[in-house]
């Protein structure tokens, strides 16, 4: 099988996975029904339902989380394999499901001074200061 299919495959296998638990899973599971309501009809449902009992495996057990990826890498390389043509739309859906895919650009400039004995802490995130 071409080389860039299962890298692919196993990239949408792990982000797929890594989205159940996230208030993205709605669109990403329709995104991947989609897929294969386009791709495959006939196994649509039975991807849905395969869906539903993943992220019921992974909620009962987050440390399953490799095996379960692992799954979903067989089915998506299957898909791929039946089906290459599907790979430019897969491609395009984890674009879109890429974390800050639909967040606007935003830019952060921060400027201090500080004079005498005085400090200044600054972040672009949390930010966490113990001092004795």
């Amino acid at each position: 099988m071409n080389p860039e299919l299962v890298a692919l495959a196993q990239s949408a296998s792990v982000t797929l996975v890594g989205l159940m638990a996230t208030d993205a899973w709605e669109h990403t599971r329709d995104g991947v029904v989609a897929l294969w309501q386009r791709a495959r009809p006939e196994r649509a449902d039975a991807v849905a339902a395969e869906l539903g009992h993943t992220r019921e495996d992974l909620a009962a057990d987050a440390g399953a989380e490799d095996e379960l990826a692992t799954e979903w890498q067989g089915r998506i390389r299957r898909l791929l394999i039946d089906r290459p043509e599907v790979a430019v739309e897969l491609q395009r859906l984890l674009d879109e499901l890429a974390p800050g895919a639909s967040a606007p650009s935003t830019t952060v400039s921060q400027h201090a001074t500080a004079g005498g004995h005085s400090r200044v802490y600054q972040a672009g995130r949390d930010q966490h200061i113990t001092e004795r």
